[in-house]
């Protein structure tokens, strides 16, 4: 039992290596690039022994994805808020992306390349900002009930300008690591808001 113990200890760092692996190579070159068998070489594996644990690269990519959320879901669940503290928590997560090049730089080159709808992931990035608009305006609308949103304001259309805001600002940070992505959405919500908007902690 101890032998079998470890060996599914070791398939499940094994596993780990190679959706590491594969998050770094994806943001190098991109989906389409990517060479399963350079990811395998980066991990001192065979392209069989890859193989093994993702037998084709959709499903690699997939598993990429999922890591990614999974990782931001629960940094985002250690301070739950609504409304102006969900939106200091959104300033602290862009904080956070900022110590996380690689992690950007995935994000950004694959929701380019999935704007085809042939590519294996565009259906997880047209559901992924559906939901995000949704959460965003959401924040915004608690935030209007709490009389802390401005006039004018409506929350639908600053949750997608948000979100727009953040993912061109990643960009802008790629090509140019000076630009301050959170002093910048920071502003752009206050601006929004008739309260000072809280310092989130980024564990």
């Amino acid at each position: 039992m101890a032998v079998e113990t470890r060996g599914y200890a070791k398939g499940r760092a094994t596993r780990r290596q190679i959706v590491e692996e594969a998050t770094a190579l994806f943001a190098e070159v991109g989906y389409r690039s990517a060479s399963l068998r350079e990811i395998a070489a980066r991990c001192g594996i065979s392209h069989t022994g890859l193989l093994h644990h993702f037998p084709s690269k959709q499903l690699l990519l997939a598993a990429v994805l999922e890591r990614r959320d999974e990782v931001d879901r629960e940094w985002l669940e250690l301070e739950r808020g609504e409304g102006v503290e969900a939106l200091a928590r959104l300033v602290a997560l862009v904080e956070r992306n900022a110590q996380r090049r690689n992690i950007v730089e995935l994000f950004t080159t694959l929701s380019a390349e999935a704007t085809s709808s042939a590519h294996p992931g565009h259906r997880y990035f047209v559901d992924r900002y559906r939901e995000t608009t949704a959460r965003f305006s959401q924040a915004y609308g608690e935030a209007r009930q709490a009389g802390a949103l401005l006039d004018g304001i409506d929350p639908d259309s600053a949750g997608r300008q948000l979100a727009a805001l953040m993912d061109g600002l990643q960009v802008q940070w790629l090509l140019d690591p000076a630009s301050d992505m959170p002093r910048l959405v920071r502003e752009h919500v206050e601006c929004q808001l008739r309260v000072p908007l809280p310092k989130a902690r980024p564990q």
